[in-house]
């Protein structure tokens, strides 16, 4: 065993060894960094992949030598695309504008204007329902992912699942080969399934190879990878418009992600947790050589399994805990439900926003680029907010804010459209803040022991919210206000909830059940005994009058 010397009066001790932001985090922030950009490409392909097409009806008797979709014979008056304009009997060899009746039939084959998209390729003209089904069938992959991704994060680690999640996603590339719909939707399906659980393994390991005040700024730049992916994949789809040249320059970088199994570390908090001491003690000599942390490296290599779970205050040594467990704790239960519901919410209202964004004038590349822009300064106020004043105060008030604001943003006759505008903006921007920040709150929320699952049904939740997202702009066909109601009522009861939950600001990470119940089971007995120490206060006070 290699001996090494120790400076006793500047030692660190070992179980602040993650503590401080080195060299070590900002390499592997990078690496989650570029893969978080990878999986969102991935994760919102079909935004254009699957983007609408213009079209017009096919007229064979019109159309077999030069199939334009712009045509000189094309009808003067306006007609639906899904409609076919019927020709006179007395046509002649050439069509021209006075060559059909004013009566129109179901159109079967459609000329489109481009094949940029799968709807040209895949002839979905007329059935919206088919395209709008590729990204709804993606998010139900989402979800389906989310119920395991979790459990197999806590049994065979988080770096396996980051690996498996971003190089599985090169699937994709089989979509380009397709001429079938149902297999592309079915590809697009197995893809969402396999990715799913990227964003998990991804947030859950940058948050636990740092400390307590690193912990915010990691899920900042994981948030700041979305929006990053979301600004890039509309450049690539601006400079790269045909879908299956699209497709390859989206699927064939995570291909390189295999490269990770080499570069990107475990959590040495699961390998602690999980019993894989060796492991654990060359991650643990890894970051303090490369962070120049002094620790007593012959204390750490002489440490048993028991002994780190000790020196880093994971408790329960000698059985695992697993989700039966937690659920038999119920402010375990009580946080899960919370959390679930807050992170729903903001996915909800986040996805929400940006859909209905479209309404606003202007290019689609540049509305889809600067409404993933204006997600930064949201997150940069709460990275400053949550590292300084608090996580829970500022998720409370950021969903309340963000509620009142889209609530208030229906309050202004049309006519007022910059206020609307802006009312529109700074939700965007607000609830950006809070759909990171209560990323970071849930995973500080819940023990290592069984975080991974958790987390993995707390994003099922979110997964939840961002299908029906897609669905919001049908509710203005109900009332034009329905929309903003919901998203503003929604935020609201999320705030007032949070309200019940614990403050985690420079709170040590929690490793099982059993701690989170003794420390509510402790704060309890302190409130009680203040509260009696009050009362005889009172009572003594009332004796001596």
């Amino acid at each position: 065993m290699a001996v090494y010397k120790s400076n006793q009066s500047n030692e660190t001790p070992i179980c602040d060894t993650m503590e401080r932001l080195g060299k070590f985090q900002r390499i592997q922030y990078v690496f989650s960094f570029v893969a978080t950009l990878l999986v969102t490409i991935t994760h919102i392909n079909y935004v254009f992949v699957a983007g609408e097409l213009n079209y017009r009806c096919r007229v064979p008797e019109c159309d077999e030598l030069n199939k334009e979709y712009s045509p000189i014979w094309w009808p003067n008056n306006t007609i639906d695309k899904c409609l076919k304009p019927i020709l006179r009997t007395d046509v002649g060899p050439t069509c021209n504008n006075d060559s059909f009746t004013d009566d129109y039939e179901d159109c079967k084959e459609w000329i489109y204007e481009s094949n940029e998209t799968v709807i040209a390729d895949l002839n979905l003209g007329c059935q919206p329902w088919k395209v709008n089904m590729i990204g709804t069938t993606h998010s139900i992959g989402l979800l389906l992912a989310m119920i395991v991704s979790g459990w197999l994060m806590d049994r065979f680690g988080r770096k396996p699942m980051f690996i498996f999640c971003l190089v599985g996603s090169c699937i994709g590339h089989l979509k380009a080969f397709t001429k079938n719909y149902y297999i592309y939707v079915l590809i697009e399906l197995i893809e969402a399934v396999i990715t799913g659980g990227a964003y998990t393994a991804v947030s859950v390991l940058m948050m636990e190879i740092g400390g307590k005040k690193t912990r915010l700024l990691a899920g900042v730049i994981f948030a700041f990878g979305i929006y990053m992916g979301e600004s890039v994949f509309a450049a690539m789809a601006f400079f790269v418009p045909y879908w299956k040249s699209l497709l390859k320059v989206i699927y064939t970088p995570p291909i390189f992600i295999l490269s990770y199994v080499y570069f990107l570390k475990e959590s040495p908090r699961w390998q602690i947790v999980n019993g894989k001491t060796d492991l654990a003690k060359e991650t643990l000599l890894l970051i303090s050589e490369t962070n120049n942390v002094n620790i007593n490296k012959d204390e750490l290599l002489s440490m048993s399994g028991e002994d780190l779970k000790k020196e880093f205050k994971i408790e329960n040594c000698q059985q695992k805990e697993t989700f039966r467990d937690a659920m038999k704790s119920k402010e375990i239960v009580k946080r899960l439900v919370i959390g679930s519901y807050a992170r729903f919410a903001a996915c909800f209202v986040y996805y929400g926003l940006l859909i209905n964004s479209v309404s606003l004038p202007g290019n689609k590349y540049t509305n889809f680029f600067l409404s993933s822009v204006m997600s930064y300064p949201g997150d940069i106020m709460a990275l400053y907010l949550m590292n300084n004043v608090g996580r829970k105060i500022t998720l409370v008030y950021g969903y309340i804010i963000c509620g009142l604001l889209c609530i208030a943003s229906v309050c202004f006759p049309d006519d007022y459209t910059w206020v609307n505008t802006a009312f529109f903006l700074v939700s965007k921007m607000v609830v950006s803040g809070c759909f990171i920040g209560i990323v970071t709150y849930t995973i500080e929320l819940y023990p290592t022991s069984v975080r991974g699952t958790l987390i993995g049904i707390s994003a099922l939740t979110a997964s939840i919210g961002n299908i029906l997202a897609p669905l919001t702009p049908i509710m203005k066909t109900f009332s034009p206000i329905l929309t903003s109601l919901t998203f503003g009522g929604l935020s609201i009861v999320a705030g007032l909830l949070l309200t019940m939950t614990p403050e985690t600001k420079d709170s040590a990470l929690v490793d099982t059940v059993e701690q989170v119940d003794r420390e509510i089971n402790l704060q309890e007995s302190t409130k009680k005994e203040k509260m009696k120490g009050q009362i005889n206060e009172s009572y003594v006070s009332n004796e001596e009058v």
